[in-house]
C-alpha cells in the first residue's frame, strides 16, 4: 500500500505533529515503508503459533491469597480526621 502526500498531511494533524510541507514526502515514503513492512508479516503462517509473553519459558511466583495484616480497621481509622461507621468521611465534592 502506498501513502501518497495528503494522507500524510492528514495524519501528521492527526497524531498532532507539526511537518513542513518539504518533508511531507519523506514522511509518506515513510509510512508506506511501515504498511509495507505490515503487509509482509501479514504472510507469515502462524498456525499452531501459541501467543507469548516472553521468549522464555517462565511462570511468574505466586502468593498465597491470604490476608496478612487485616482486622486493624480501628487503628487506620484513629489516623483519620473523620471517620464514621468504620469508613473515611469526606466533603462532599459535587453539588
Amino acid at each position: 500500500m502506498s501513502i501518497d502526500i495528503d494522507t500524510a498531511r492528514k495524519v501528521a494533524k492527526l497524531a498532532r505533529i507539526r511537518v513542513e510541507e518539504p518533508d511531507l514526502p519523506k514522511l509518506a515514503e515513510q509510512l508506506s515503508g511501515i504498511l509495507g513492512f505490515m503487509e509482509q508479516l501479514n504472510e507469515v503462517d502462524v498456525t499452531g503459533v501459541e501467543p507469548m509473553v516472553s521468549v522464555t519459558p517462565m511462570r511468574l511466583k505466586r502468593r498465597a491469597d491470604v490476608v496478612t495484616d487485616g482486622d486493624i480497621q480501628a487503628q487506620i481509622l484513629k489516623n483519620a480526621p473523620d471517620a464514621r461507621e468504620g469508613f473515611f468521611a469526606v466533603p462532599k465534592v459535587v453539588e
